[in-house]
Order: structure tokens, then C-alpha cells, then sequence
């Protein structure tokens, strides 16, 4: 079998039994259960949610998503072997002990394949949650051009590039285009402020102007027990991002959760201990990637420049990576995976296949 098909490029065609859409984003797709396969599944599985929880499949895939597009190989390789499976393995292992440790719970209800999780229905906080240990990437370049602000808080003169901040600094960002808040631009991904938080809680779907405190506790000490736990395999969490979400609980209350992802390649930046030290950045996320992209094109800019999103689409489209380049980029994922978990990745023949089988034989989820 080829490495092509080992590789889960295109998962929103999956024969799940659904009666909406299916949501289709970079990585992952989404079909929502009906609400006869939510119940009976709640009861089956002794779910801990209230009856009439609405359920969804979460199907991950092994696409790579970098500068707003999706990248392919040579030899019609369309993702990163093992990613897709590196990826759910880390989050699992992150929400567990976020769960163990008494921080909160996420929107994951079950595991049935490593490609796949059993969510609730969860209203997100409207926030990209992103914490920083270090300046480097955006930031950096922001303030080796003069920039002291980032999203309210002033930064001291004297910084270096990769350096440790003095502090751990919270900048979140839009999720979303949002209109008609006061002084937040309807473009999504934009730098805000805690005031501009507080002053429009609801419209980044906060219940509350407290929850806005509880979010912030949440995000530090998750934070704090990934750095801690990665510090111990030399590891370096230099900067990620959270999602939060509101769910029901059995009583029909509701809870702050994560959700999406926390602590993974694609959403953080982990740098190897020992090379850092050395004054070398060895990166074991995917802002490898990144920047080998910037590397490999001869006009970088176009990668940097959202105003040449047409140029960089086609880039994406017409240039096939090397399969070498793949295949660096999937040793990375399931490198930093196995040394998180302490579990081996096992790339699947037949992905598909197996999620179909187990969602049929154990779920009765395809007719």
C-alpha cells in the first residue's frame, strides 16, 4: 500500500447517518447526529449529558493547513501521514489531565477510533485564546518595527528575538468576523483588548462579564500544566492557542469547557529544549513547516501578505511538495506525539475503512 493511501485527505464524505450538512473545515468535518442517534447513544453510552444533548461526529483528517491553504505532495499525496492521528492523541492526552488536574472538562463525550471523537454541542467564546512564553513569529516582528502595544499591554524596550517574555502574556484575537462591536474591525483574527472584552462580553458569546476571569484562569493554567509537562521531556511551549465553549451539563446548567484542540503541532509552538539552549531553534510543530514554505518559494512575501491571497492560493495549488518534504513534516507530528504520550502512532492502511466499520458495528451510525 502506498503512502497516498494511508493518508485521510477528503473526510466529509463518510455514509455517517445525518440529516444536516456536514461541516467541512481545514482539518476536520463535523456531522451532526439526529436527535434519535443523540438520545439513544446518551443512554447506550451513559453519557454524562443531559437526554436531549445534540451529538456530532468529529472526523479529523491528515490534510496540512499553513497561510490559509491546504498543501499537497508529489505522487498524489494529498496530507501528512500520521497527523491527523498525532494531533487527536495529543489533545486527548491535554484534555485528560486537564480533567484529572480539575481545570475543566472539553466537548470530547468519546474516543471511538484515533481519528475520531464523539462531541456535544458546545457554543464557543468567539476568541482565538493565545498564550505567550516567548516573542517570536508575529509579535517579533511587530516589535523589531517599533510595536510596544499588543492588545493592550505594553511591552519593555530591549527584547531579543525567541527570547523568554518577562511575563506570560495573554493577546487574544477575533474567531470569526464580528460586526458592530466599538473599536473591534469586522475582520477576522484581529488583535483586542481585555476592555474591548469587557465592554461587549455577549457578543463574544460570554454568559457573563465574570466568565471573563474564569476563561483567563483557564487559559493560564492549562498553559502552565502543558509548559510544565513539556519542560520535563525538554521541551519548550513557547506560544498556543485555546478555544473555550459553553455546554449544558446533565442539569441543563451551563459550563465553560476547551474544546477544539489545546497543546497540539498545529495550534502551538514547541521548541526542542536542548537546541534552544545551544542558542539553535529546532521547531516540533508545524511552524516547521512554515517556515521551510517561506524557504522553498522565492517570494516569501506572497505567504506574509494577505493582501496576495489570490497569488498564495495559486501557489498552493499549482506546486506539489516533494514527498520528502511530507514526510519530514510527518515525522515531526508523530515524533512530538509518541514523546508526549508515551504511546506509539500507528498510521492506519485504510482509515476510512476503519472508521466506518467501528462507527457501524459499535455506534449504528451507518445504514
Amino acid at each position: 500500500m502506498s503512502l497516498a493511501d494511508q493518508v485521510l485527505a477528503v473526510n466529509n464524505d463518510l455514509p455517517i447517518r445525518t440529516d444536516a450538512p456536514v461541516h467541512s473545515g481545514k482539518v476536520r468535518s463535523v456531522y451532526w447526529l439526529t436527535a434519535k442517534d443523540s438520545a439513544r447513544l446518551i443512554q447506550e453510552k451513559n453519557y454524562d449529558v443531559a437526554l436531549d444533548t445534540p451529538l456530532a461526529i468529529m472526523v479529523i483528517s491528515d490534510r496540512i493547513s499553513a497561510f490559509d491553504c491546504i498543501w499537497q505532495g508529489e505522487g498524489g499525496m494529498k496530507g501528512v501521514p500520521g497527523k491527523g492521528a498525532a494531533l487527536n492523541a495529543i489533545s486527548n492526552h491535554w484534555f485528560k489531565l486537564f480533567k484529572e488536574q480539575g481545570l475543566a472538562d472539553s466537548h470530547i463525550l468519546d474516543i471511538p477510533h484515533p481519528f475520531v471523537w464523539i462531541v456535544q454541542k458546545a457554543k464557543p467564546v468567539m476568541i482565538e485564546a493565545i498564550c505567550r512564553q516567548y516573542i517570536t513569529g508575529s509579535m517579533w516582528r511587530a516589535y523589531s518595527k517599533g510595536e510596544r502595544d499588543f492588545c493592550g499591554i505594553s511591552l519593555p524596550e530591549g527584547l531579543t528575538k525567541d527570547s523568554k517574555l518577562p511575563e506570560l502574556l495573554q493577546t487574544p484575537s477575533t474567531k470569526g468576523i464580528l460586526e458592530g462591536i466599538p473599536g473591534v474591525p469586522a475582520v477576522d483574527d484581529v488583535n483586542i483588548t481585555r476592555q474591548n472584552i469587557e465592554e461587549n462580553f455577549s457578543s463574544f458569546n460570554f454568559k457573563s462579564v465574570q466568565d471573563i476571569a474564569l476563561y483567563e484562569k483557564l487559559l493560564t493554567q492549562g498553559f502552565n500544566l502543558i509548559s510544565d509537562a513539556l519542560a520535563k521531556l525538554d521541551q519548550v511551549f513557547v506560544d498556543t492557542k485555546f478555544e473555550f465553549g459553553y455546554v449544558k451539563d446533565k442539569a441543563g446548567n451551563d459550563k465553560l469547557i476547551y474544546m477544539d484542540e489545546v497543546g497540539t503541532p498545529d495550534s502551538s509552538r514547541i521548541w526542542d529544549g536542548e537546541q534552544y539552549r545551544n542558542g539553535k531553534v529546532v521547531e516540533n510543530s508545524k511552524e516547521g513547516f512554515r517556515q521551510l514554505l517561506l524557504n522553498h518559494f522565492p517570494d516569501p512575501d506572497i505567504l506574509l501578505n494577505k493582501d496576495r491571497m489570490a497569488e498564495r492560493e495559486a501557489l498552493a495549488r499549482d506546486n506539489k511538495l516533494p514527498e520528502s518534504v511530507l514526510m519530514a513534516v510527518s515525522n515531526t507530528y508523530t515524533a512530538i506525539a509518541e514523546k508526549i504520550t508515551g504511546q506509539k502512532i500507528v498510521l492506519s492502511e485504510n482509515p476510512k475503512a476503519e472508521i466506518i466499520k467501528i462507527l457501524k458495528e459499535q455506534y449504528q451510525l451507518v445504514d
